[in-house]
């Protein structure tokens, strides 16, 4: 497979290191070098981050306290705060940034233009998608799906802590075994764990490939581009 140009997917956890909420300053600067790795070899890239490292509102939906809708657009809100973390930190490494964001915010981010930000991708500009699709009841997965879609990517990359996808959970089976490589149909078929249901489905029918990685080790980003089975690819 060649790859010019990359959706990189985040969870906003990675953000918080050891601290498990948060944004810390050492895991910023992991990530903005593993980054820097990947264009300094001339790829263009897009990235999608979470927000759980801000706010989770599961529990408090669950109570009653928050509807979904509320809760769904304060965890938007949570990704344009790491969203701007990770642009100032890649401007403090070198690289050219653009903050795009889901839904109107003046004066923090540019509301998403396709044709805009294809142009920042030609221009060498890393692009952070910030707010999610901009919509309740989506995942921060789903915005990925649906970013590298728009922006004619080649991959999604989604970073984990977990090297891959396996047949059941790792951490509960010792015996669990790793796919290097996977088709769509057979993650459907065997009920493995990606990404929600509606993400995944957006790449199956638009044939974008997904490669699920652990991207907390050091060099994994600029490695798996070159060498899927470091990873999991689903095609």
């Amino acid at each position: 497979m060649k790859i010019r140009r990359i959706l990189l997917k985040l969870s906003g956890e990675v953000l918080s290191g050891q601290n498990g909420f948060g944004i810390e300053n050492d895991s910023l600067k992991y990530f903005s070098g593993q980054i820097k790795e990947v264009v300094d070899k001339g790829l263009q890239l897009g990235i999608v981050i979470g927000g759980g490292n801000i706010f989770r509102g599961a529990e408090l939906i669950e109570n009653g306290f928050l509807d979904q809708v509320q809760g769904d657009y304060m965890g938007m809100l949570a990704t344009v705060i790491n969203g701007l973390a990770l642009q100032t930190s890649l401007e403090h490494s070198g690289l050219k940034c653009k903050l795009i964001t889901s839904f109107e915010i003046g004066k923090i981010g540019e509301p998403y233009n396709q044709h805009k930000v294809l142009n920042y991708f030609e221009q060498n500009y890393v692009v952070i998608f910030s707010g999610g699709t901009g919509n309740p009841l989506f995942t921060t997965d789903s915005a990925a799906a649906l970013r590298a879609i728009e922006i004619h990517a080649d991959v999604l990359l989604k970073g984990t802590k977990v090297d891959g996808v396996y047949s059941s959970d790792p951490v509960k089976n010792p015996k669990a075994n790793r796919f290097t490589s996977v088709s769509f149909d057979e993650v459907i078929e065997k009920q493995l764990k990606v990404m929600d249901l509606t993400a995944f489905t957006l790449c199956r029918e638009h044939q974008m490939p997904i490669i699920v990685f652990d991207i907390n080790k050091t060099g994994n980003l600029s490695k798996v581009i070159e060498d899927h089975s470091i990873g999991t690819i689903i095609h």
